[in-house]
């Protein structure tokens, strides 16, 4: 027997291309497994702590003589909304971080309780003074349990003989607030500052319209901000700008008041008429303006279908519900099957009584109002004369903070472990950013590491054949689905071919088709056939139809078991309740 040398070729390239995924996806495990145990064994390098070499007028990396400049508050929490004291019991502790650590040996200042008021802070040998000079604020912040509701600002605390750090508490004096602050919908990054009213003497808090919001990430956030003499500001986050503006003009209430303002003794005239339009007092209603029209009317002209079905129920019992076995007629009551649609009413136009459907009206016009004219006596918008502001007062130097003499840390929040450090206070803007590129970079780069190892390996690989798709590896597709099939016909080939009658399908005609492919052959290699070949041709045809009809005969078997089961499931749920 002659086989045809291209069936031949495609038979063997076919085999080829099988074995060679085979071995492809083999290499692919081995190099997968490979490079997991490479990356699982090797670890993030992490330098050693080295202090700064910074100077500044209070500059902050929480090194071993912490205790000798920062104390705790032992004071009571003032509230005037209610009559409770909340003492500050929240504890303080000096540590290195717990979650992605970056620096071996670098430690910050933890606020350690949840749920609890926290007070600490620490004066600087000399009071800082902002006149004519740019003031730089800047600090680290990690959430290492991340932040649902609290604080993780700090104040500038005025400088005054009364500062006492054991009596620091919300109502101690401050100059600025300034960090990150969250609660429900509330998430933003505060700038307050107390500005002095020069007429009165009394403090006034500003607060920074449109504050940028807050950084809520597990890694280290570097807070900074910059005021300017020239009274503008910039707030960074990550060393990235994030809001901008002047002291000026971005603050409510503004720090300089109003010139004029509306005379309080000024009222409007009885006789000031502020109606731009009127209903014009000449119109009159159309004779034949019917106001009682209805809005629809019955469509005389109307008739009914000829396939309206008058005598059959628009709904009717559900002649496949079936009486639960645990239905008690004495408990339950009578049971009643639930109603479907009467299918009959699907086939035509409708069942039931017929009536003629409504139209709109064509007369109906409304109830009839009088157009709209300008108003002759109209005399605009009446407001209150403007008179001169005797609280007037301009102050063009806002940023001429008063003296600070101490930060602290005064909050409230649900979450511990907030993780404070590198605090520099001072001047000048390139020592700022010196520190940065020795502390926040350095950390940046490994913590982002880190959280980036710490992460799940999610495994995208499908966990069963039925979940590939073709397109992303129709090969792949091919065979997954065929082992399957294999293996389900192994135990039961009837249950294979209902499960998977795609594939029992594709199989019987990819069998078919090779079958009439090699008869063909062999015919074409013979003249005249000899009679025993032309009898088993005809017996692979009728045995690949035999196959075909018992396929369609299977998946069909198999989807009414299906919909019989969703039958008997829905007349049970859909049953009166109890």
């Amino acid at each position: 027997m002659r086989l045809n040398p291209a069936l031949l070729s495609a038979l063997y390239t076919t085999a080829a291309l099988l074995g060679q995924v085979r071995a492809d996806e083999e290499a692919e495990d081995v190099s997968s497994t490979s490079v997991a145990e490479s990356s699982t064994s090797s670890s993030i390098e992490k330098p050693t702590f080295t202090p700064s070499n910074i100077k500044a007028p209070f500059f902050e990396q929480f090194t071993d003589d912490w205790d000798s400049r920062w104390a705790p508050s032992h004071a009571k929490k003032e509230d005037s909304k209610t009559t409770e004291e909340w003492a500050y019991v929240g504890s303080w502790s000096v540590e290195e971080p717990s979650v992605f650590k970056a620096i071996e040996g670098d430690k910050g200042l933890v606020v350690k309780n949840p749920a609890a008021h926290h007070a600490i802070s620490a004066k600087f040998d000399k009071a800082i003074d902002s006149k004519g000079k740019t003031l730089v604020v800047q600090y680290e912040v990690k959430l290492q349990n991340g932040l649902e509701c609290g604080g993780a600002y700090m104040k500038l605390l005025k400088d005054n003989k009364a500062l006492h750090a054991d009596e620091f508490s919300n109502a101690s004096p401050y100059v600025i607030m300034f960090g990150p602050d969250k609660c429900g919908a509330t998430n933003k990054v505060h700038f307050i500052f107390k500005h002095k009213n020069p007429k009165t003497g009394e403090y006034e808090e500003k607060h920074l319209k449109s504050a940028p919001m807050a950084r809520i990430v597990k890694t280290t956030s570097l807070y900074t901000l910059i005021v300017n003499p020239d009274q503008t500001f910039v707030i960074n986050i990550d060393g990235e700008e994030m809001k901008k503006g002047s002291l000026l003009e971005d603050f409510t209430p503004a720090v300089n008041p109003e010139k004029e303002i509306d005379d309080p003794k000024d009222t409007k005239p009885e006789d000031w008429v502020d109606e731009a339009r009127i209903p014009d007092p000449d119109a009159t209603k159309p004779e034949d303006w019917d106001e009682d029209a209805p809005y629809e009317i019955i469509d005389e002209e109307a008739t009914k279908p000829d396939d309206w079905l008058e005598d059959e129920p628009a709904m009717i019992p559900d002649p496949e519900a079936e009486k639960p076995e645990d239905w008690d007629d004495e408990e339950d009551g009578d049971w009643i099957p639930p109603s479907v649609p009467n299918p009959k009413c699907e086939e035509a136009s409708g069942c039931g009584k017929w009536e003629k459907p409504t139209k709109r009206n064509p007369d109906y016009k409304g109830k009839w109002t009088a157009d709209y004219i300008d108003n002759p006596a109209y005399k605009g918008v009446w407001a209150p004369k403007k008179i001169a502001n005797p609280d007037y007062f301009e102050d063009k130097t806002p940023a001429n903070f008063e003296p600070m003499g101490a930060i602290g840390f005064e909050i409230w929040t649900m979450q511990s472990d907030i993780l404070f450090d590198n605090i520099y206070i001072g001047h000048s803007i390139e020592d700022a950013e010196k520190l940065k590129a020795e502390t926040w970079d350095v950390k940046h780069k490994i913590e982002t590491a880190e959280e980036e190892a710490s992460k799940p390996q999610f495994d995208d690989t499908p966990k069963s054949p039925m979940d590939l798709k073709f397109m992303d590896d129709p090969v792949h597709y091919i065979r997954e689905k065929l082992d399957l099939f294999i293996t389900i016909a192994k135990g039961d080939p009837v249950q294979a071919i209902k499960f998977m009658p795609e594939v029992a399908g594709a199989i019987g005609t990819v069998v078919a088709l090779v079958l009439t492919i090699v008869i063909g052959v062999l015919t074409r290699s013979s003249a005249s056939p000899p009679p025993q070949v032309k009898k088993a041709a005809e017996n692979i045809k009728k045995s690949a139809a035999d196959a075909k009809d018992q396929i369609v005969d299977a998946a069909a078997s198999g989807s009414d078991k299906v919909q019989s089961e969703v039958n008997k499931r829905t007349t049970r749920s859909s049953g009166p309740a109890e």
